[in-house]
């Protein structure tokens, strides 16, 4: 089965994602059509722009995947999908094309987790062995799950509210920085002081895992009135300090959740994927917390902490092996637990409802 080929489709958000992968760890190709210039005018996601987009471009991705690995149709040995969660406009669109390759083509189909694709990806970067802690930390979705197998997956906890960088992104636009913020955040916070503004670390004062940042984004929002109506506008020197406080407090937040939740369930490695994890600070704050709990930290590369094809694919070839095949009665999924005993989570984000 080493040689075994998938193909993968994503398409639960804003990017456009196809991608031909081996079962012995190789990408032979990935690719990802992003649509920020779409969405720039309305401050976040539109889904019916989004939907709209994937249908029009996920023909063309899986066509130039092909091509870049120089393969045809009947090379593969499965199609596997991004079948939720999700904006369920794209989901639906990248359900409905991989259902029509499919059935065109004869191959099997195997409907993924979006989730379990981020989750599975240091096995597809690193060939890491189970158990381990993984932290999903991105602008949708902001969780710790346990992963002893292909599908099976314990939350530990989780945000209430808020994901960290759509925390990120709501900050960006309070300081008139461009989207999406996270990158302008960590830029102005570079010279500026993280010690000059008192905001608040949520949920540090209750026990367990779970996550909260909506109140920390509301408390940079009250100093920001506060500095302007002192001061009849906001500094340059007022932004970079109120960066530097916002992202220390998410870094000393995540980093001490990641304490608890290895704690809770000591395993031999904590890894991270989403587009926080391109954080140098937050990503130095975790590589702390593992090498202090004696484990190891693995950040897969950031154009496969963000959502991609690949990691579908991946996904699918450990379902696959498992035995999963789905009909043509896959449905796209707008909710998904990866763990369906765990009570559900509250509240949910500007790029999608919380799993």
């Amino acid at each position: 089965m080493t040689d075994m080929i998938f193909l993968g489709l994503e398409s639960s958000c804003d990017d456009t994602a196809a991608a031909v992968v081996t079962a012995d760890r190789r990408i032979l190709s990935s690719v990802v059509s992003n649509q920020t210039a779409l969405h720039a005018d309305f401050g976040g996601v539109v889904p019916e722009i989004a939907a709209r987009a994937h249908a029009e471009r996920l023909d063309l991705a899986v066509e130039q995947a092909l091509a870049q690995a120089g393969l045809g149709l009947d090379a593969l040995a499965g199609i596997a999908v991004t079948a939720g969660p999700g904006l369920i406009g794209g989901v639906m669109a990248g359900v409905m094309c991989a259902k029509g390759i499919a059935a065109g083509s004869g191959l099997p189909l195997v409907g993924v987790n979006h989730l379990a694709g981020h989750a599975l990806t240091p096995r597809l970067t690193d060939g890491v062995d189970f158990p381990y802690l993984m932290l999903l930390v991105s602008g949708g979705h902001c969780q710790f799950l346990r992963v002893d197998g292909p599908d099976a997956f314990t939350r530990l906890g989780g945000t209430i509210d808020d994901a960290p960088g759509e925390a990120f992104d709501k900050l960006a636009k309070l300081l008139a920085l461009p989207q999406p913020g996270g990158p302008h955040v960590e830029a102005e916070a570079a010279s500026g002081d993280p010690h000059r503004f008192a905001l608040p670390r949520p949920l540090l004062d209750r026990p367990g895992c779970d996550l909260s940042f909506s109140g920390l984004k509301t408390a940079a929002l009250r100093q920001r009135d506060a500095l302007i109506a002192a001061q009849g506008g906001l500094h340059a020197a007022d932004r970079r300090d109120l960066c530097a406080a916002f992202q220390l407090a998410v870094a000393e937040v995540l980093a001490e959740k990641s304490r608890r939740a290895l704690a809770l369930s000591p395993v031999p490695l904590l890894a991270v994927a989403g587009g926080v994890a391109a954080n140098s600070q937050i990503r130095a704050a975790l590589e702390q917390v593992a090498s202090q709990a004696g484990a190891r930290f693995l950040a897969p590369p950031l154009a496969l902490c963000t959502d991609n094809g690949a990691m579908i694919a991946w996904a699918g070839i450990e379902r696959f092996r498992l035995g999963h095949r789905d009909g043509m009665d896959l449905t796209a999924r707008p909710r998904w637990p990866l763990d369906a005993l765990a009570a559900p989570m509250l509240g949910h984000g500007k790029r999608g409802a919380k799993a």
